[in-house]
């Protein structure tokens, strides 16, 4: 039917003992960083970076639990935003500057769950991309 899997006690206890330390308290212990939050109408994902732009930590609606049409509501966007904080506070997050890109409802939700667990907000850049022309018209049709 298969191979059985014969374990050690002794290996086991070493493997066990490191997912605990590390699960427990980071290693990297940064005190200001970029909240950058990217909303569109289908989904809010953030993302918290250093001051030079390493990514440390992320999450999204999708990965919080909500799936379809409510990915995208207010609600989904602050539950992310107080999760992130949360893992934030154990990086030893005081600070974060705010870079917001898109035009979905969860711009200022995400923010606002961000905030309401004790992380100060230097400044808020919104970043969304604009079209300096437009959309092209449609070429007239050749018969």
């Amino acid at each position: 039917m298969g191979k059985k899997r014969i374990v050690t006690s002794g290996s086991q206890e070493g493997g066990d003992k490191k997912a605990a330390a590390s699960a427990g308290s980071s290693k990297r212990r940064v005190d200001a960083g970029i909240l950058h939050v990217q909303s569109t109408y289908n989904n809010t994902k953030l993302m918290l970076t250093d001051k030079d732009g390493n990514a440390l930590i992320w999450g999204s609606a999708g990965g919080a639990g909500f799936r379809g049409a409510k990915k995208g509501t207010p609600f989904a966007a602050a539950k992310v935003g107080e999760t992130l904080a949360l893992r934030a506070q154990n990086l030893g997050m005081k600070e974060v500057a705010v870079v917001v890109k898109g035009v979905g409802s969860g711009r200022e939700s995400a923010i606002r769950g961000f905030i309401s667990k004790g992380i100060l907000i230097s400044s808020i850049k919104d970043a969304t991309p604009v079209p300096m022309n437009g959309p092209q018209p449609k070429k007239p049709r050749r018969v």
